[in-house]
């Protein structure tokens, strides 16, 4: 069981944070295309798309720690230093996206072309949100103090 719970967590974590991480990722930089021609309708539809992904896939992503938490249970690891910091870390990379990465694009989405846009925030809280992701990646792979033997 520990098995099909830790690859359900896994492709999880690789199917829904993923798209959220390109996305975002993608959106500074077409919103700066969006605004420097007012007139690009392809440009806003993009910018529509990107935010969608992002939104759909946080709400996918809530899978991920429900089965983390299960593999961790059937793993006897729920008090691990590393589990406890990775944990902390996935629920700030969680309020990042959610209390500002998705409210700033919904922003752009909303400002009037031409205007004065956050690309430049959207970009350093996107890389916020990445570098998190990618710290609590390598914190399950390497698993500091960890006596499961991986």
């Amino acid at each position: 069981m520990t098995k099909l719970l830790l690859s359900i967590h896994v492709l999880a974590a690789l199917l829904a944070i993923g798209p959220v991480a390109v996305a975002a990722s993608m959106f500074p930089r077409s919103l700066r295309r969006a605004h420097g021609d007012p007139g690009d309708q392809e440009a806003l539809a993009g910018l529509r798309l990107l935010h969608r992904v992002c939104r759909v896939y946080a709400a996918v992503g809530v899978t991920v720690p429900v089965f983390g938490f299960a593999t961790a249970r059937n793993l006897g690891v729920l008090g691990s230093g590393w589990l406890i910091t990775s944990i902390v870390l996935t629920a700030v990379a969680a309020a990042v996206l959610g209390l500002l990465i998705l409210p700033a694009q919904e922003a752009a989405l909303e400002a009037a072309p031409g205007a004065a846009d956050s690309a430049a925030r959207l970009a350093m809280l996107t890389g916020v949100f990445n570098l998190l992701w990618a710290t609590v990646t390598v914190l399950m792979i390497v698993r500091p103090g960890s006596t499961t033997g991986a």
